[in-house]
């Protein structure tokens, strides 16, 4: 048994956004594993060729470790790096449903750009006490797309709120669909 004490975790939220370039990921990537950093939950994204990720990562760096470690990405003036140290007391490892029984949703909504569409459409959502978990928005040409997935209280009436969704989608000339997520397509 080893006597030697265990480093206190962190819990890190770091931004990495700018121009995109090939390497970029692995180059973070890298420096956080050289940091012992473990990656828990990340997304990346071009952003209209603008490169756009976000990882939170748990290790025994310090946020002004990760934030030194990961200068040289931003030296250039490409990039720009933010590192935020974050609380994990509400946090549940590996948590992949809703809250307190809840159920997941999949909502998509499609048809011509225009403002206003994802606050209307999502206002409906949290009005019934939804979380949106994850949201992915396009524009082709003069075709907007919106995907999310949604986690609703177990106590939400979805019916109700797919109802209340289309009203607020045909009121901006946009088609919307609301339907149980598969535990497969999470």
């Amino acid at each position: 048994m080893s006597t030697e004490p265990t480093a206190p975790t962190s819990l890190h939220a770091i931004t990495v956004l700018g121009h995109d370039r090939p390497g970029i990921i692995a180059e973070t990537t890298g420096r956080l594993a050289e940091l012992g950093l473990n990656i828990e939950d990340s997304t990346m994204t071009l952003l209209r060729g603008h490169f756009a990720m976000t990882l939170v990562c748990s290790g025994p760096a310090t946020g002004a470790e990760v934030e030194q470690a990961l200068a040289p990405l931003s030296a250039d003036g490409q990039l720009t790096v933010t590192v935020r140290d974050v609380d994990d007391a509400h946090a549940e490892p590996g948590e992949a449903g809703a809250a307190g029984g809840g159920t997941s949703w999949l909502l998509t909504v499609h048809g011509g750009d225009r403002a206003g569409i994802v606050s209307a459409v999502v206002g409906r959502v949290a009005m019934v006490g939804g979380n949106i978990t994850d949201l992915t928005t396009r524009l082709a040409g003069d075709l907007y797309l919106l995907v999310a997935e949604i986690d609703l209280p177990a106590d939400a009436d979805a019916e109700a709120l797919e109802q209340a969704i289309g009203e607020a989608a045909a009121g901006l000339g946009v088609r919307a669909t609301l339907r149980a997520a598969e535990a497969d397509e999470l």
